[in-house]
């Protein structure tokens, strides 16, 4: 099998233009090609009006290596690579002590899977609710204004990524294809099958909350166990600095030698407890800002131009930088096309915002976050202080917004003036439950808002209409990424805590759905190789950059 990557067709190419196409590339007959199989498809928007499909090709042929041979000096053809997952253990018999996984999310969630695969039997351990259930209760804050403090957008089966775009995406490096691992389980579950090969896959929340179902189902089948409703509220830890056990609100203790270590990045209560029992961790940046909308249109044609509304391209995004003259940098974040705003804070008195789509991206207007990122010098004062800086934010945009859970909301060209808005123009904001005309500046950092009011128009430049005076930025968002990283040694273990695995985004070692369930992986396997005695392979664990973990 042979890899063909670059291949360009134009947006409104016939069917049999990728045959053809890939026979002049290899210079071969018809007869000697077996098969095609589209292994990625993206597009080329920088020209609106010539959009371009470009395509990675898997293709079957009567003779590879003198194809090979010939083809020696093009970079863009080589053999395909094995994306094949393999089990690194198979749990023995008897069973070794049963590790236990802490959070339902989508790093917990595959570190189950995986476990359970290899026989290990997991016990899931998840403080929220499962994920119907939690929807539920979702919908209970963005209706009625009345929050589940253990049920809501950040808390419950599915992670803070149910409520999302569903993306399924990320920067990170994957060398082992682990990703690819991640997409087949979903599939397995319900996931539309062209995850596997669109450049930019999405679910979106409902059906989301089928494969999470679906997923769970699987693992119980495997041996796996769930309890939810579960809050670690304590460690035991030996002398030795061995984990004993994890003890739940309640006062029970379930013992555990090891456990995966994935609450999410809101788990701002067991951050505490790991700080008291000595857990080594670290301050890390994150980023802090609004959200922004637009009418979708307005996106799609900003960035197809003619081709606005093409169904092969889908509802248009955009991603956004710009390092401003105060030494900031503002970007946009997990941009949701056709979709909405929502509610997601996780504690009484705070207001926090997210975005979400559906699979259809069909809601009228776009959203992404408009953020700016900063670093442990902006919030001196210990470990935890980045949790306190992102609830300092949080209260103050509750107050602004009416002390109800409505979100204080402000018109762009409001903003840029430095006034308050008293009114909301033609955008009507998508937050529930409902916004409050107001001065975001009293919610954000002085920093944050002299780089946002800089990076507007130089974003307008990129996506003209980014700036349209009656585009709304709804306050505030916080939940970037974890404020902390969980240090980790060259197994995945804690580095002072033999038997924790601290994973995931709460951990500070993934950002988003995808990074996420990969690290899930790589951490299941260093368990299952602890279990049976096996070393992990040391280029497994080298740590990744700072600005993939932040992207969402």
């Amino acid at each position: 099998m042979l890899r063909l990557t670059e291949l360009r067709l134009p947006l409104d190419h016939p069917e049999d233009a990728l045959e053809q196409a890939v026979l002049r590339r290899l210079g071969i007959g018809a007869s000697d090609l077996l098969a095609v199989t589209v292994a990625r498809r993206g597009y080329d928007a920088r020209k609106p009006a010539a959009i371009s499909l470009v395509y990675t090709l898997d293709v079957e042929l009567r003779d590879e290596a003198a194809v090979l041979r010939r083809c020696a000096g093009d970079p863009r053809v080589a053999p395909a690579p094995d994306t094949r997952y393999r089990l690194v253990a198979r749990s023995p018999e008897p069973g070794p002590p049963r590790p236990v996984v802490v959070g339902a999310g989508p790093c917990g969630l595959m570190a189950a899977l995986v476990l359970a695969q290899m026989g290990f039997r997991p016990l899931i351990l998840e403080r929220g609710q499962p994920v119907r259930q939690r929807t539920k209760d979702t919908w209970g804050l963005w209706r009625r204004g009345v929050l589940e403090p253990e049920s809501n957008v950040q808390f419950g089966e599915g992670g803070a990524g149910t409520f999302s775009d569903g993306k399924l995406y990320s920067q990170i490096r994957d060398p082992r294809h682990l990703g690819r691992k991640v997409l087949e389980e979903f599939v397995r579950a319900g996931a539309p099958e062209e995850i596997l090969w669109v450049s930019k896959p999405h679910i979106g929340t409902f059906r989301l909350v089928t494969v999470v179902e679906g997923m769970r189902a699987e693992i119980e089948r495997l041996g796996g166990e769930y309890r939810f409703g579960a809050r670690v509220v304590d460690l035991e830890v030996d002398e030795d600095r061995q984990l004993r056990g994890l003890v739940l609100e309640g006062g029970e203790t379930v013992e555990a030698t090891h456990a995966v270590l994935a609450p999410g990045h809101s788990a701002r209560d067991l951050l505490t407890v790991l700080l008291r029992r000595g857990v080594s961790m670290e301050a890390k940046p994150f980023s802090i800002g609004v959200r922004i909308e637009h009418p979708q249109r307005v996106v799609d044609r900003a960035r197809f131009g003619p081709n606005a509304g093409n169904k092969l391209l889908g509802a248009a995004d955009y991603r956004l930088a710009h390092h401003c003259a105060n030494g900031r940098a503002v970007y946009s974040f997990c941009m949701c096309p056709g979709g909405r705003v929502v509610a997601a804070t996780s504690e009484p008195g705070h207001v926090v915002t997210n975005g979400m789509s559906q699979y259809s991206r069909a809601e009228f207007n776009a959203n992404a976050g408009l953020v700016v990122g900063i670093s442990p010098a902006d919030y001196p004062g210990g470990v935890l202080a980045g949790v306190e800086f992102q609830r300092r934010w949080e209260r103050a945009a509750f107050e602004a917004g009416g002390a109800d859970y409505r979100a204080p909301a402000q018109r762009v060209e409001d903003f840029l003036a430095a006034r308050p808005s008293t009114f909301l123009g033609d955008v009507v904001p998508s937050y529930q439950p409902g916004t409050r005309p107001a001065d975001l500046s009293a919610c954000l950092p002085d920093y944050a808002v002299a780089a946002m009011r800089e990076a507007l128009p130089a974003f307008a430049r990129q996506v003209p209409g980014f700036a349209m005076a009656d585009a709304v930025m709804t306050g505030v968002e916080t939940r970037t990424s974890s404020p902390v990283r969980l240090p980790r040694d060259g197994a995945f273990q804690s580095v002072n805590t033999a038997g924790l695995f601290p994973a995931g985004e709460g951990a500070g070692y993934a950002g988003g759905i995808l990074s996420a369930g990969v690290d899930g992986i790589r951490v299941a396997e260093a368990v299952a190789m602890s279990l049976t005695g096996q070393e992990v392979p040391a280029e497994w664990s080298r740590r990744r950059s700072e600005a993939a973990l932040v992207y969402g």
